[in-house]
Protein backbone atom coordinates (compact mmCIF):
# COMPACT_ATOMS: atom_id res chain seq x y z
CA UNK A 1 0.00 0.00 0.00
CA UNK A 2 1.63 3.21 -1.10
CA UNK A 3 1.19 6.05 1.27
CA UNK A 4 1.94 9.99 0.76
CA UNK A 5 2.91 12.07 3.70
CA UNK A 6 0.95 15.70 4.04
CA UNK A 7 2.07 18.88 5.36
CA UNK A 8 1.32 17.99 9.47
CA UNK A 9 2.53 14.52 9.19
CA UNK A 10 -0.67 12.88 8.84
CA UNK A 11 -0.14 9.29 6.50
CA UNK A 12 -2.68 9.29 3.87
CA UNK A 13 -3.07 5.67 1.99
CA UNK A 14 -4.13 5.70 -1.52
CA UNK A 15 -4.01 3.42 -4.08
CA UNK A 16 -3.26 3.98 -8.16
CA UNK A 17 -4.24 2.16 -11.22
CA UNK A 18 -4.54 2.69 -15.26
CA UNK A 19 -2.72 4.72 -17.52
CA UNK A 20 -3.20 8.29 -18.86
CA UNK A 21 -2.95 11.58 -17.56
CA UNK A 22 -3.31 11.36 -13.44
CA UNK A 23 -7.05 12.06 -12.27
CA UNK A 24 -7.64 11.98 -8.09
CA UNK A 25 -10.64 10.74 -7.16
CA UNK A 26 -12.50 12.56 -3.77
CA UNK A 27 -14.80 10.28 -1.59
CA UNK A 28 -17.40 11.87 -0.09
CA UNK A 29 -19.09 11.05 4.02
CA UNK A 30 -18.33 7.95 5.60
CA UNK A 31 -16.33 6.62 2.47
CA UNK A 32 -12.92 5.73 2.11
CA UNK A 33 -11.46 2.70 -0.60
CA UNK A 34 -12.55 0.17 1.08
CA UNK A 35 -16.03 1.51 1.29
CA UNK A 36 -17.70 3.50 -1.01
CA UNK A 37 -17.99 4.40 -4.70
CA UNK A 38 -14.67 4.98 -6.08
CA UNK A 39 -12.86 1.78 -6.53
CA UNK A 40 -15.86 0.32 -9.48
CA UNK A 41 -15.76 4.12 -10.74
CA UNK A 42 -11.78 3.86 -11.01
CA UNK A 43 -11.92 0.21 -12.54
CA UNK A 44 -13.90 2.20 -15.43
CA UNK A 45 -11.74 4.85 -15.51
CA UNK A 46 -8.65 3.23 -15.71
CA UNK A 47 -8.48 2.77 -19.76
CA UNK A 48 -8.09 6.45 -20.03
CA UNK A 49 -6.09 7.71 -16.91
CA UNK A 50 -3.77 6.94 -14.24
CA UNK A 51 -6.41 7.02 -11.15
CA UNK A 52 -5.19 7.85 -7.83
CA UNK A 53 -7.83 6.96 -4.92
CA UNK A 54 -7.40 7.29 -1.07
CA UNK A 55 -8.30 7.30 2.42
CA UNK A 56 -9.49 10.78 3.44
CA UNK A 57 -7.76 11.24 6.51
CA UNK A 58 -8.87 9.77 9.92
CA UNK A 59 -10.72 7.30 7.25
CA UNK A 60 -9.52 3.57 6.32
CA UNK A 61 -5.70 2.77 6.21
CA UNK A 62 -4.78 6.76 6.61
CA UNK A 63 -3.70 8.24 9.79
CA UNK A 64 -5.44 11.29 11.41
CA UNK A 65 -3.84 14.41 13.44
CA UNK A 66 -6.03 16.63 15.31
CA UNK A 67 -6.91 19.39 15.84
CA UNK A 68 -8.75 19.46 12.86
CA UNK A 69 -8.80 22.18 9.91
CA UNK A 70 -10.01 22.29 6.48
CA UNK A 71 -6.88 23.53 5.52
CA UNK A 72 -5.58 20.47 6.80
CA UNK A 73 -7.73 18.22 4.28
CA UNK A 74 -6.27 20.63 1.35
CA UNK A 75 -2.77 19.52 2.54
CA UNK A 76 -3.64 16.07 2.17
CA UNK A 77 -4.97 16.22 -1.85
CA UNK A 78 -2.32 18.76 -2.02
CA UNK A 79 0.05 16.23 -1.17
CA UNK A 80 -1.65 13.33 -3.60
CA UNK A 81 -1.13 16.33 -6.65
CA UNK A 82 2.71 16.22 -5.69
CA UNK A 83 2.59 12.53 -5.58
CA UNK A 84 0.99 12.58 -9.01
CA UNK A 85 3.54 14.67 -10.71
CA UNK A 86 2.44 17.87 -9.79
CA UNK A 87 -0.68 18.16 -12.04
CA UNK A 88 -3.94 16.22 -11.71
CA UNK A 89 -7.45 16.36 -12.96
CA UNK A 90 -9.74 16.32 -9.71
CA UNK A 91 -13.57 14.56 -9.08
CA UNK A 92 -15.36 15.00 -6.14
CA UNK A 93 -18.62 13.79 -4.67
CA UNK A 94 -20.85 15.37 -2.04
CA UNK A 95 -18.57 16.51 0.91
CA UNK A 96 -15.57 15.55 -1.39
CA UNK A 97 -16.77 17.72 -4.51
CA UNK A 98 -16.33 20.98 -1.29
CA UNK A 99 -13.19 19.70 -0.64
CA UNK A 100 -11.95 19.31 -3.97
CA UNK A 101 -13.52 23.26 -4.64
CA UNK A 102 -11.62 24.43 -1.57
CA UNK A 103 -8.42 22.40 -2.81
CA UNK A 104 -8.57 24.05 -6.51
CA UNK A 105 -9.01 27.44 -4.95
CA UNK A 106 -5.46 26.94 -3.71
CA UNK A 107 -3.72 24.69 -5.73
CA UNK A 108 -2.93 25.86 -9.37
CA UNK A 109 -2.03 21.58 -10.36
CA UNK A 110 -5.77 20.92 -10.65
CA UNK A 111 -5.85 21.15 -14.39
CA UNK A 112 -9.82 20.25 -14.43
CA UNK A 113 -12.81 19.93 -11.66
CA UNK A 114 -15.68 17.42 -11.83
CA UNK A 115 -18.19 17.40 -9.22
CA UNK A 116 -21.04 15.67 -8.45
CA UNK A 117 -23.74 17.35 -5.91
CA UNK A 118 -21.82 19.73 -3.86
CA UNK A 119 -24.22 19.93 -0.88
CA UNK A 120 -24.64 23.45 -0.28
CA UNK A 121 -27.94 23.52 0.36
CA UNK A 122 -29.06 27.45 0.30
CA UNK A 123 -32.44 27.01 2.66
CA UNK A 124 -30.71 24.55 5.21
CA UNK A 125 -30.77 27.36 7.60
CA UNK A 126 -31.15 26.09 11.20
CA UNK A 127 -31.65 22.66 10.38
CA UNK A 128 -27.76 22.60 9.70
CA UNK A 129 -27.21 24.67 12.86
CA UNK A 130 -28.55 21.69 15.19
CA UNK A 131 -27.16 19.54 13.25
CA UNK A 132 -24.01 20.98 13.57
CA UNK A 133 -24.71 21.71 17.41
CA UNK A 134 -25.96 18.12 18.17
CA UNK A 135 -23.25 16.24 15.77
CA UNK A 136 -20.30 17.55 18.08
CA UNK A 137 -22.42 16.85 21.40
CA UNK A 138 -22.45 13.27 20.39
CA UNK A 139 -18.99 13.02 19.56
CA UNK A 140 -17.81 15.16 21.94
CA UNK A 141 -19.81 12.30 24.40
CA UNK A 142 -18.13 9.34 22.38
CA UNK A 143 -21.51 8.25 21.38
CA UNK A 144 -19.75 7.54 17.33
CA UNK A 145 -23.34 5.26 16.68
CA UNK A 146 -25.87 8.28 17.64
CA UNK A 147 -23.56 10.47 15.93
CA UNK A 148 -24.00 8.06 12.67
CA UNK A 149 -27.28 7.79 13.13
CA UNK A 150 -27.96 11.28 13.25
CA UNK A 151 -25.73 11.83 9.91
CA UNK A 152 -28.14 9.36 8.15
CA UNK A 153 -31.39 10.99 9.70
CA UNK A 154 -29.85 14.49 8.45
CA UNK A 155 -29.28 13.07 4.88
CA UNK A 156 -32.60 11.66 4.89
CA UNK A 157 -32.65 7.78 5.39
CA UNK A 158 -35.90 6.85 7.02
CA UNK A 159 -35.64 5.53 10.60
CA UNK A 160 -36.27 2.06 10.18
CA UNK A 161 -33.74 1.73 7.27
CA UNK A 162 -31.37 2.98 9.81
CA UNK A 163 -32.16 0.78 12.52
CA UNK A 164 -31.92 -1.96 9.99
CA UNK A 165 -28.21 -0.55 9.13
CA UNK A 166 -27.69 -0.04 12.72
CA UNK A 167 -27.92 -4.11 13.49
CA UNK A 168 -25.31 -5.22 10.60
CA UNK A 169 -21.88 -5.90 11.49
CA UNK A 170 -20.61 -3.31 8.89
CA UNK A 171 -21.91 -0.66 11.29
CA UNK A 172 -18.88 -0.76 13.35
CA UNK A 173 -16.91 0.36 10.66
CA UNK A 174 -18.58 3.40 10.03
CA UNK A 175 -18.70 3.85 13.87
CA UNK A 176 -14.94 4.04 13.42
CA UNK A 177 -14.68 6.72 10.81
CA UNK A 178 -17.65 8.81 12.63
CA UNK A 179 -15.37 11.93 13.82
CA UNK A 180 -14.77 12.71 10.11
CA UNK A 181 -18.63 13.44 9.97
CA UNK A 182 -17.31 16.70 11.84
CA UNK A 183 -14.80 17.35 9.23
CA UNK A 184 -17.18 16.92 6.43
CA UNK A 185 -19.59 19.30 8.22
CA UNK A 186 -16.83 22.11 8.23
CA UNK A 187 -16.13 21.22 4.85
CA UNK A 188 -19.37 22.41 3.78
CA UNK A 189 -19.77 25.49 5.62
CA UNK A 190 -15.75 26.84 4.76
CA UNK A 191 -16.08 25.97 0.95
CA UNK A 192 -18.72 27.42 -1.42
CA UNK A 193 -17.61 31.05 -1.15
CA UNK A 194 -14.02 30.19 -2.92
CA UNK A 195 -16.05 28.71 -6.24
CA UNK A 196 -15.81 32.47 -7.51
CA UNK A 197 -11.55 32.30 -7.00
CA UNK A 198 -11.65 28.71 -9.54
CA UNK A 199 -10.68 29.70 -13.37
CA UNK A 200 -9.87 25.55 -13.81
CA UNK A 201 -12.20 24.38 -16.68
CA UNK A 202 -14.74 22.83 -14.44
CA UNK A 203 -18.02 20.27 -14.90
CA UNK A 204 -20.79 20.41 -12.32
CA UNK A 205 -23.33 17.57 -12.03
CA UNK A 206 -26.65 16.09 -10.60
CA UNK A 207 -28.38 13.22 -10.60
CA UNK A 208 -31.74 13.98 -12.33
CA UNK A 209 -33.51 11.52 -9.81
CA UNK A 210 -31.67 13.27 -6.99
CA UNK A 211 -34.07 15.24 -4.42
CA UNK A 212 -34.42 18.88 -5.46
CA UNK A 213 -32.09 20.77 -3.08
CA UNK A 214 -29.23 18.62 -4.33
CA UNK A 215 -30.07 19.65 -8.17
CA UNK A 216 -30.47 23.81 -7.32
CA UNK A 217 -27.16 23.50 -5.32
CA UNK A 218 -25.13 21.98 -8.17
CA UNK A 219 -27.08 24.03 -10.66
CA UNK A 220 -25.61 27.09 -8.22
CA UNK A 221 -22.26 26.22 -7.54
CA UNK A 222 -21.88 25.92 -11.56
CA UNK A 223 -23.35 29.72 -11.94
CA UNK A 224 -20.45 30.38 -9.24
CA UNK A 225 -18.14 29.04 -10.87
CA UNK A 226 -16.68 31.50 -14.09
CA UNK A 227 -15.81 28.49 -15.97
CA UNK A 228 -18.33 25.47 -15.27
CA UNK A 229 -20.31 23.35 -17.46
CA UNK A 230 -23.52 21.90 -15.67
CA UNK A 231 -24.94 18.73 -16.55
CA UNK A 232 -27.71 16.80 -15.66
CA UNK A 233 -27.07 12.59 -15.52
CA UNK A 234 -30.71 11.35 -15.98
CA UNK A 235 -32.42 8.58 -13.61
CA UNK A 236 -29.46 8.60 -11.03
CA UNK A 237 -29.76 9.84 -7.62
CA UNK A 238 -27.08 11.60 -4.98
CA UNK A 239 -25.53 7.56 -5.12
CA UNK A 240 -24.82 7.84 -8.84
CA UNK A 241 -24.32 4.76 -10.82
CA UNK A 242 -20.45 4.48 -11.51
CA UNK A 243 -21.64 3.18 -15.01
CA UNK A 244 -23.66 6.70 -15.97
CA UNK A 245 -20.70 9.02 -14.16
CA UNK A 246 -17.49 6.79 -15.81
CA UNK A 247 -18.46 7.69 -19.61
CA UNK A 248 -19.27 11.23 -18.30
CA UNK A 249 -15.99 12.27 -16.69
CA UNK A 250 -14.27 10.73 -19.17
CA UNK A 251 -15.58 13.06 -22.23
CA UNK A 252 -14.91 15.74 -19.99
CA UNK A 253 -11.34 15.21 -18.87
CA UNK A 254 -10.15 14.00 -22.16
CA UNK A 255 -11.41 16.99 -24.19
CA UNK A 256 -9.08 18.76 -21.62
CA UNK A 257 -6.32 17.24 -23.13
CA UNK A 258 -6.85 17.87 -26.72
Amino acid sequence: MPTVTSADGTTIAYERTGDGPPLILVDGAMCHRAAGPMRPLAALLRDAFTVHLYDRRGRGESSDTRPYAVAREVEDLQALIARAGGEAYVYGISSGAALALATAAADPGITGLALYEPPFLADAGSRTEAYTERLHELLDAGRRGDAVALFMTHVGIPEQVIAGIRSQPGWATLEAIAPTLAYDDEILTDAPHLASAITVPALILAGGASPHGLQQAAKATADALPTAEHRTLDGQTHDVAPEALAPVLTEFFSSLAQ
